[in-house]
């Protein structure tokens, strides 16, 4: 498969399943356009032909005939070389993934079904996710922790994010079960890496000194621009969050050395001129951030429509212009969904079935309940279990095995598919009622996010060499 498009000057193609990128002349692309019209399962082979070199020919007759097949020739050694219509090789190995155990490397502690905010778009319904207001306690936390190492197999780093509502709302049990953990590394040969997602309602020094010391990274929750995040993200008396918290982040950002953190903001059709939210992050002095689209139904007047995706599209394109500037001008920041390696990337099993929920990753609620990630808390279809009798439904950590994008009909055409791994399965829940699905609002999204940070490595290498 073959996917090229224009952006900012660059004429890009990219081979889907080798991941390679090329970045051409008008000339080559055109003429790769017209070898994938012709026949998008071309293979050396084919392209040596006369029938296809003469039809090439044909087809460009405003190019010099000459130079149309001396460009034939470069996209046959590069096909022969695995970099432009290579096959798809990984659909032969998703059986092996089907079959692989369970085995989990990563908890979701559900640390406080509560928070001191009152988020407009929450969809833990202000942490209590469908059910009650609760704290875990540091029982039910100790034995997450025992579960998750005696479901770790050879594993050795293992993964535990607190998260809530606001999980400073528990603040000691966070630090007794971090405590805990780190015995339980010496006695197992594990090493866990905390994380937290925190409002910083509750952030002071003394949490600060703790999290620098302990939390391998810390999501920031803020949505940008003042008047934008306290129209979302109020107190529940409607008083904005804004100005208590965003110095206490401009603290902790730095105590960190602008690393191993990222301010996480939510945009909605409030604010789809989200570049500048993203922008006040970086004049804030962040430089470590995302900003996510928020997901919900058109009933919500907040909620992203099709018909907002133009807009959201030329925001990303003017974003990816001005972080491209900025790089030139020693003022660079990161945008999670502007990351992307092309060099390496996940693993091929992640490539195509994703984030590892229901199988690597689950989420632990306050009273102990296993779910297959934070956004299915609550939905009684898919409790697996609990941390007394560990998974007691193993079907569901197999529906979730099986989740791919072969199997999912819209991933199948899609050249975005290796780099968002099927999109979200809990929003295919939500929007289709089942997991093998996809948001397709929020697909749309992503195309437009891996077509600029393909560009944005373009241009940047493009600025290496005439530098």
């Amino acid at each position: 498969m073959i996917h090229q498009y224009q952006n900012n000057g660059y004429n890009i193609v990219l081979d889907v399943n080798s991941g390679a990128v090329h970045v051409v002349d008008q000339q080559a692309y055109d003429v790769i356009a017209c070898l994938n019209e012709m026949n998008a399962d071309h293979t050396a082979d084919t392209l040596k032909t006369k029938e296809t070199e003469d039809t090439l020919v044909k087809q460009l007759s405003g190019y010099d005939a000459e130079e149309v097949k001396e460009l034939l020739a470069d996209v046959i050694a590069l096909t022969e070389e695995g970099r432009l219509f290579t096959k798809d090789t990984y659909e032969n190995i998703i059986e092996d993934v089907k079959q692989r155990k369970t085995v989990v490397k990563a908890l979701c502690l559900h640390i406080a079904h509560d928070c001191n905010l009152a988020c407009k778009y929450c969809f833990a319904e202000e942490g209590e996710y469908h059910g009650r207001r609760a704290l875990m306690s540091y029982e039910v936390g100790r034995k997450a922790l025992d579960f998750l190492i005696a479901n770790s197999g050879s594993r050795r780093n293992l993964e535990v994010d607190f998260f809530g509502g606001e999980p400073l709302m528990n603040w000691q049990v966070v630090k007794d079960l971090v405590a805990y953990g780190r015995e339980q590394e010496k006695r197992f040969d594990k090493h866990f890496r905390f994380t937290i997602t925190t409002n910083g309602v509750l952030l002071n020094e003394e949490i600060q000194d703790f999290v620098n010391r302990e939390m391998d990274n810390v999501v920031l929750s803020l949505d940008g621009r003042k008047e934008v995040n306290d129209n979302m993200r109020p107190f529940r008396n409607g008083k904005g969050s804004y100005d208590l918290i965003v110095p206490k982040f401009q603290r902790l950002a730095k105590s960190r050395n602008q690393e191993k953190y990222y301010i996480r903001g939510t945009f909605t059709r409030n604010n789809l001129d989200f570049s500048k939210d993203i922008l006040h992050f970086a004049d804030l002095g962040f430089e470590q951030m995302s900003m996510e689209p928020v997901v919900g139904p058109d009933t919500d007047s907040y909620a992203i429509r099709e018909e907002d995706l133009p807009q959201i599209f030329a925001e990303y394109d003017s974003l990816a212009k001005i972080m491209i500037d900025r790089e030139k001008h020693g003022k660079g920041f990161n945008f999670f969904h502007f990351m992307i390696d092309l060099e390496g990337g996940p693993c091929v099993y992640k490539r195509m079935s994703g984030c590892g929920s229901g199988t690597e990753y689950l989420a632990v609620t306050p009273w102990g309940d296993l779910y297959p990630c934070h956004q299915f808390v609550g939905e009684e279809d898919f409790l697996m279990g609990n941390v007394d009798d560990g998974i007691v439904k193993p079907e569901i950590a197999d529906n979730f095995r099986s989740c791919s994008v072969y199997t999912k009909d819209s991933c199948k055409k899609c050249f975005a598919r290796f780099y968002c791994s099927g999109g979200c399965m809990a929003n295919s829940y939500k929007f289709h009622g089942t997991i093998h699905d996809t948001y397709e609002v929020g697909c749309e999204m992503e195309r437009k996010r891996v077509e600029c940070a393909i560009m944005i490595k373009a241009a940047m290498a493009d600025e290496g060499e005439e530098s």
